[in-house]
C-alpha cells in the first residue's frame, strides 16, 4: 500500500476507536437492536432518494449489508448492552482482521504469507487471553457476542472485495439500505414496541443528549466517512492487506475509554491487547519489508532494456 493509503487506514482506525465511546453513549438511552435499525435508517432514507445504486452484483451488495452492517452491529451492540466494556469491545471486534485473512484465503484464494500467518496466531493468542479473563471475572457471553460481530465484519469485507465498486462511497451508502428492516423486525420481536416507543419519547432524560450526539457521530463519522474510506481502500487492495489495520482501533478505543469513561483493564487483558496490536504490526511491517524491490541488485547488462523496465 502507498504511504498515503496507510495514513488513511490509520485515520479510519482512529475514527472507529472513538466510535465505541459514541455507541456506549447511545446505548444509555436506546435499546441495542432498535439502535442498529435507527442508525442505518438515518442513512438509508436519503440514500434511496438521492444516491444512484452502485453498478455491482446485487448479491454482493446484500452480502455486504448483511455482514458489515447487520451482523456486525447486531452482535456488537448486543454485546455492549450485555456488559462488554467499550474499550475491550474495540479490541475484540478486531478479530475481523484474522477472520478476513482466513476467509480471503479460503474463498478468494488470496495468498497468506508466513509473517501474516504468524501475525494471525499472535493476535488470536491475545484474543484468547482477553476471552479467558472475561470468563474468569465476568460473563463470557458479551465477549462471544462481540466476537460474532467480528465474524460478521469479516464476511462483509469479503463481499465488499468481490463487489469491486467503481464508486466505493455509493456502495457504503447503499449497504446501509439492507439493515434497517430486518433489524427493526428483530427489535420489535425481542425488545418490544413499548421499549422502542419509550426511547423515542423520552428525550427529556439526562442521557438523551449524549445518546443523540453519539448516534450522529456513528452515522456521520463512523459510517459515512470511516466506512467510506475503508470501502475505498478495500476496493483497491487485497482484503488481507487492508483488514489488519482495523486492529489499530483498540489503541484509540481503549485509551479513549480509559480517559472518558474511566474504564480499566486487568494486567492479562492489557497484555492480550498488546498481543493483538503486535500481531497486526508483525504481519504488516514484515510483509512490507519482504516485498520491497531489491534496489541493491544492479540490472543485467546483457538483458534487453524493455525487460529491465518490466522487472523493476
Amino acid at each position: 500500500m502507498p504511504v498515503r493509503h496507510v495514513l488513511l487506514a490509520v485515520a479510519v482506525a482512529v475514527m472507529w476507536g472513538f466510535n465505541f465511546i459514541a455507541i456506549d453513549a447511545s446505548l444509555q438511552h436506546f435499546p441495542p437492536m432498535f439502535l442498529v435499525a435507527l442508525r442505518f435508517a438515518l442513512i438509508a432514507i436519503p440514500t434511496l432518494l438521492l444516491v444512484k445504486r452502485p453498478d455491482v452484483p446485487l448479491r454482493w451488495l446484500i452480502g455486504y449489508g448483511l455482514g458489515f452492517g447487520t451482523l456486525q452491529f447486531l452482535f456488537l451492540y448486543w454485546g455492549m448492552a450485555a456488559g462488554m466494556p467499550a474499550g475491550l469491545a474495540s479490541l475484540v471486534l478486531q478479530a475481523s482482521g484474522p477472520f478476513t485473512m482466513l476467509l480471503g484465503a479460503t474463498f478468494l484464494r488470496e495468498r497468506v504469507t508466513g509473517p501474516q500467518m504468524l501475525g494471525i496466531l499472535v493476535a488470536v493468542g491475545g484474543l484468547a487471553v482477553v476471552g479467558w479473563q472475561r470468563a474468569e471475572h465476568a460473563s463470557a457471553i458479551p465477549f462471544l457476542l462481540t466476537l460474532a460481530g467480528a465474524l460478521g465484519w469479516a464476511m462483509g469485507n469479503i463481499c465488499n472485495r468481490q463487489a469491486k465498486a467503481a464508486n466505493p462511497l455509493h456502495l457504503t451508502l447503499w449497504m446501509s439500505v439492507v439493515p434497517p428492516l430486518p433489524m427493526l423486525a428483530l427489535a420489535l420481536a425481542v425488545e418490544g414496541p413499548t421499549r422502542i416507543v419509550d426511547s423515542l419519547a423520552g428525550f427529556g432524560d439526562p442521557s438523551a443528549v449524549g445518546a443523540v450526539l453519539g448516534l450522529l457521530y456513528t452515522v456521520l463519522i463512523g459510517t459515512i466517512l470511516g466506512s467510506g474510506l475503508w470501502t475505498w481502500l478495500m476496493s483497491r487492495h487485497p482484503a488481507g492487506v487492508v483488514a489488519p489495520f482495523s486492529m489499530l482501533v483498540p489503541v484509540t478505543g481503549m485509551t479513549a475509554a480509559w480517559l472518558i469513561l474511566g474504564e480499566t483493564v486487568t494486567l492479562p487483558e492489557a497484555l492480550g491487547g498488546v498481543l493483538v496490536v503486535g500481531g497486526v504490526l508483525l504481519g504488516s511491517l514484515r510483509r512490507r519489508a519482504g516485498t520491497r524491490p531489491p534496489l541493491a541488485i544492479p540490472p543485467d547488462p546483457d538483458r534487453h532494456p524493455v525487460e529491465v523496465r518490466a522487472s523493476s
